[in-house]
């Protein structure tokens, strides 16, 4: 594992198992707050709203009222009680001065009159239309009466202030209602509900928004994170966050990098080894090989019988199979490493086909083969690497020598598939599927499955019992 790793693991310690999977952890507690939170403003904002809305007004109209002289009802109804109480004892014609003056100076636009203790009006200013000039109880209720549920703002006091002091009479001051308020209408208060119900929604869905903005950014963090590649080629660890399911994904994402980190380091020890093991065993081999050889050229020029001389060639037949095998072996190791030197360049693969075939005719011939081969007489052009291409070739008609020599034929063909020459290499054998009696580790197929891609060539196998067909296409 790299440093980067090692220290990010030392840093951020993955979790105990349990901690942070508690239910108030989690996104749905989460987003559930917030509905329980919305539901609950309704109840409580609005009849709040209503009170701040009606006390704003009631503030509004005492600091700016829309006639001077009269600030508001109660402070009207005050003045007019304290100019009663101070006309105790004052004879009629001194009352009507007063009210005479007082309707000037305190309250214009105001309609006053009075009533001496026989029920007699003495004054109206202004004259008032349907004023009786003699009241009696019935007609003083009805005008009480009528003065409490419409019609302008009245006030009734008694002249002298207070019971003992009936004997005066009382006093009537009459003022239009609009100077004190204008109420709200219906229709201004269903506005303003509409309003807070609207800046509740709206202030839930902000909210929602945010919440559910933040869920996509870091899954948008996450999702970068695993379209990244390190130096290693491993994605990137991400810095884990709250511990809801998110930050639990991201946890998991971190500890899968960091099994597959540990995971491709295994594989390059392994791999290393492997090299290094092949490398050596294969120099090793070698100087026994040499030997070996050298002695039965040694044995093979001794009078010996015929059944020791068939002895003999078999072992140089062995030997040469076990050096193939070996070189087999050398070759996959550099393929498999990136270290074969390939120099790709435009060769006529007819050419070299002809050259391997004509080489490997002889060993066809003895093992009894039946060669078909059907070649153009123009050339093919591919581009590749002249030595790796003759080495695929020939591991290609060794397999077919080994393993399909039942069949007792091989065919090498140019078919064009979609307007695009082929190369096609067959046998009758028994397949892939099949046991061979040399069948080995299938080092020859995976070289040349390694030649085909450094040399940009698309290949394809179809085998069955009746036989094996491979295909090369160059896709250059």
């Amino acid at each position: 594992m790299s440093r980067t790793r090692k220290d990010w693991r030392r840093l951020h310690p993955s979790s105990r198992p349990g901690q942070g999977g508690r239910f108030r952890s989690s996104l749905l507690f989460r987003y559930l707050v917030i509905i329980v939170v919305a539901m609950m403003l309704l109840p409580i904002v609005l009849p709040a709203t209503a009170l701040i809305y009606s006390v704003f007004l009631n503030w509004g109209a005492d600091i700016k009222p829309k006639n001077a002289y009269y600030p508001s009802a109660t402070h009207t109804e005050n003045s007019w009680h304290r100019e009663a109480v101070a006309l105790k004892g004052a004879t009629p014609e001194k009352i009507s001065a007063h009210l005479r003056k007082i309707q000037q100076d305190m309250f214009p636009n105001s309609q006053i009159f009075w009533v001496d203790p026989a029920g007699k009006t003495r004054l109206e200013l202004p004259t008032q239309p349907n004023m009786p000039k003699q009241w009696n109880a019935a007609q003083a209720i009805e005008f009480m009466k009528q003065a409490s549920y419409e019609g302008p703002f009245t006030v009734v006091a008694f002249i002298g202030g207070g019971k003992n002091d009936v004997n005066q009479g009382y006093m009537v001051l009459k003022v239009p209602r609009s100077f004190f308020e204008q109420p709200p209408t219906d229709s201004s208060m269903l506005m303003y509900y509409l309003f807070f119900i609207v800046l509740i929604l709206g202030t839930f869905i902000f909210v929602s928004l945010l919440f559910f903005g933040g869920i996509r950014r870091r899954l948008l963090q996450l999702q970068a994170a695993m379209s990244q590649r390190g130096e290693d080629g491993l994605p990137i660890l991400v810095t884990t966050g709250r511990p809801d399911e998110i930050g639990k994904l991201e946890e998991a994402f971190n500890q899968m990098v960091e099994q597959l980190a540990e995971s491709r380091g295994r594989e390059r020890q392994e791999e290393e080894l492997r090299k290094r093991l092949v490398a050596d065993l294969s120099h090793d081999i070698r100087t026994p090989l040499t030997v070996v050889r050298s002695h039965l050229y040694t044995l093979d020029g001794e009078n010996l019988s015929s059944r020791g001389k068939q002895s003999i060639t078999l072992m140089e037949n062995k030997l040469k199979d076990l050096g193939s095998l070996i070189d087999n072996l050398l070759t996959y190791n550099l393929l498999a490493s990136g270290k074969y030197t390939m120099n790709n360049t435009p060769r006529d693969i007819l050419r070299l086909v002809r050259e391997c075939v004509a080489s490997w005719y002889p060993v066809w011939e003895k093992e009894g083969f039946e060669v078909d081969i059907d070649l153009p007489e123009h050339s093919m052009v591919w581009n590749v690497d002249e030595q790796g291409f003759r080495r695929l070739l020939d591991n290609l008609f060794q397999n077919v020598v080994r393993h399909a020599a039942s069949g007792r034929f091989i065919g090498v063909q140019v078919q064009k598939d979609n307007g695009t020459e082929a190369l096609v290499i067959t046998d009758k054998g028994p397949g892939m599927e099949q046991q061979s009696s040399e069948k080995g580790a299938g080092i020859g197929l995976a070289i040349t499955e390694l030649l085909a891609r450094e040399m940009n060539l698309e290949r394809e196998i179809f085998s069955s019992s009746a036989g094996t067909r491979i295909r090369f296409l160059n896709k250059t």
